[in-house]
């Protein structure tokens, strides 16, 4: 094993007056979140670097102030098989062969049957994955492997739950005038989920307050008078990392309204992953309801829009 680039290494050395197990735990925890290692009672180790150091320090700092006694130090190891052991020591292949046992029991039955209990079960696995990952100050195959299992998954579950999504095209977005846009016959595909909801929601809300809207079997049978959108060929669809809401977001000049942008961030983390978003659980469950409840289309753009003025609305008093 090859470790001659990390040979240094910070350490926390500590100790704590008395048997007060409070500060002593509130330590501990953070020094387990920073995936630091312990080489005996009170002496933890990281591989260095400035924000090692600076989170070690702070460790330190909250030892002194409850009474205790704390040093950090940086060091070089004595040689290569001392290198060797202290990184054998952030190991995190356990981590991630728990993951893959459970992200391979996922098949495409199971993923079939509950679609919505396992977008729960890819959405833990995902934060588990990043939180094993944010600690993995040696990664090696077992991460790649694992980054390749999750994203299959998740490739599976959202083409089984949006059939039809549009493939992303490349190239820049034109700014558009919003009076050139007015009530107008705006299509996308039937059977709406969270980006044609929140697009449509956008449009009608923010763009052309009088639009009316087709929802199509067949996005290749869209009238010739229809603005299209959230389909491939579509006037308004995927660009790049963009989802069609971001899209029309950045069409329209709308990218000012920070209440708009943290929606376009939900809506992004809905449709196609990415950074979580604490609100996304509860809109996936009300707008999965909506979808089991409400057989016509316009029914439930209407329903979703009523949390969609609500999500806008305390994004906007915050």
């Amino acid at each position: 094993m090859d470790t001659s680039a990390n040979l240094l290494w910070s350490m926390l050395v500590i100790s704590f007056p008395g048997r007060s197990a409070t500060p002593r735990m509130r330590v501990w925890r953070a020094l387990k979140g920073l995936g630091a290692v312990v080489l005996r009672d009170g002496v933890y180790l990281l591989p260095h670097s400035k924000s090692a150091v600076m989170a070690l320090q702070a460790q330190a700092d909250a030892v002194i102030s409850s009474g205790g006694d704390a040093h950090v130090l940086s060091f070089t190891s004595n040689d290569q098989p001392q290198a060797d052991t202290f990184q054998k020591l952030f190991d995190r292949t356990p981590g991630y062969a728990r993951l893959i046992k459970t992200i391979q029991k996922l098949n495409a039955g199971s993923i079939k049957r509950n679609v919505v209990k396992t977008s729960r079960d890819l959405r833990r696995i995902r934060r588990e994955f990043e939180d094993i990952a944010a600690t993995d100050y040696f990664p090696g195959p077992a991460k790649e492997q694992t980054q390749h299992l999750l994203s299959q998954a998740e490739a599976s579950l959202f083409a089984l739950r949006t059939p039809g999504e549009p493939q992303a095209k490349m190239g820049d977005i034109r700014h558009l005038n919003r009076a050139d846009y007015q009530n107008r016959i705006w299509a996308t595909r039937t059977r709406p989920w969270v980006d044609r909801l929140a697009s449509a929601w956008l449009i009608r809300r923010f763009i052309d307050p009088k639009a009316r809207f087709v929802w199509l079997e067949n996005p290749e049978k869209c009238p010739a008078n229809a603005l299209g959108f959230d389909f491939d060929k579509a006037a308004f669809t995927h660009v790049g990392a963009r989802v069609t809401f971001e899209v029309l977001l950045a069409s329209f000049d709308l990218e000012k309204d920070t209440a708009l942008m943290r929606l376009g961030s939900l809506v992004h983390y809905l449709d196609v992953g990415g950074v979580p978003v604490a609100e996304a659980p509860g809109l996936e469950m009300i707008l999965n309801g909506a979808r089991h409840q409400l057989d016509d289309d316009d029914r439930l753009l209407k329903e979703a829009s009523k949390f969609l003025d609500f999500l806008y609305a305390s994004y906007t008093d915050e």
